[in-house]
């Protein structure tokens, strides 16, 4: 150290090098300072020739995240499908790197192109409960995927929409893409839009709300959701595509109940279904329970 600095005091010169003083106090508080090899307070006043040395502290630990919760479904050497429960993301993405469906099950999944999505045909939101459906191969996933763009994999929801749709089943043809005012949603009005198809029909008409079985055609992001809300009637809960809040809910009342294909290797029917979780259970029975005319 030169003569410029005799009498100063540590912090102050070392805030320089620490970036700000208050970072420069923290560094000498945890022992990573030293003057000629020795542990100094910060109000120490530096005298001409004395060393200063410092080290960074070591890189905070990443909090532990969970292991993803999971049901197994269905399960043999070829084909894996799981019962999702809510809040779990299918595959690492932005904001969610840790705690994902396809890391619990790593070494169990395999196949697809991108590594950070395994075995991964087709994805559910992450408020969405049920099934899903995932690869144990390359050659399997290839068979899975081209039957999904074929159609040839049944996949149907129960959703409870608020109000009543106009007929007890019916087809929604529009297509969908990130909407231009509010880019966290896909809406039909969009400067991208790609051809989706839903089909419902009614399962329980209710008081203020229906409980709908709908079943995709296509796979775009939030189809059901946004689809729903298109002709009127969004899903209870799902505040991101106009439902409100109601009976005890707190995600969109969305769940797959049934995933139906032919396995890929045996050829074999595979038919599947997943009950309601216990919130959305509850809820149903909420709703039930509501006195009143049916909505019109």
């Amino acid at each position: 150290m030169g003569p410029e600095a005799a009498g100063e005091r540590l912090d102050v010169f070392l805030a320089a090098a620490a970036g700000t003083r208050a970072r420069a106090q923290r560094l000498i508080d945890a022992g990573l300072v030293t003057v000629d090899d020795a542990v100094r307070p910060k109000r120490h006043l530096l005298a001409e020739g004395e060393r200063v040395r410092f080290r960074e502290p070591p890189p905070e630990a990443a909090p532990a995240v969970a292991p993803a919760r999971y049901r197994i479904a269905y399960e043999d050497e070829h084909v894996l499908v799981v019962d999702k429960p809510p809040g779990v993301v299918v595959h690492p993405g932005r904001g969610h790197p840790e705690g994902t469906l396809v890391q619990a099950l790593a070494g169990r999944v395999a196949g697809g192109v991108d590594p950070a999505r395994p075995g991964v045909v087709h994805r559910l939101d992450r408020d969405t409960s049920g099934l899903l459906v995932f690869a144990r191969s390359d050659s399997v996933h290839a068979a899975l995927s081209a039957a999904l763009r074929e159609r040839r994999i049944t996949r149907e929801y129960l959703a409870l929409v608020d109000g009543r749709p106009p007929a007890r089943r019916g087809t929604i043809e529009a297509p969908l893409g990130r909407d231009r005012r509010v880019r966290t949603r896909m809406s039909p009005d969009t400067d991208d839009p790609r051809p989706a198809v839903t089909r419902f029909e009614t399962e329980q008409a209710l008081a203020r709300s229906t409980l709908l079985r709908v079943r995709l055609e296509t796979g775009r992001t939030h189809q059901i959701r946004a689809h729903l809300l298109a002709i009127g009637h969004p899903v209870v809960g799902d505040p991101e595509y106009g439902g409100v809040r109601r009976y005890g809910l707190s995600r969109q009342f969305l769940h797959a109940e049934r995933l139906a294909f032919e396995h890929p290797v045996s050829g074999a029917p595979v038919d599947l279904r997943a009950p309601l979780p216990e919130d959305l259970g509850e809820a149903l029975r909420r709703a039930s329970g509501e006195h009143g005319e049916p909505t019109e």
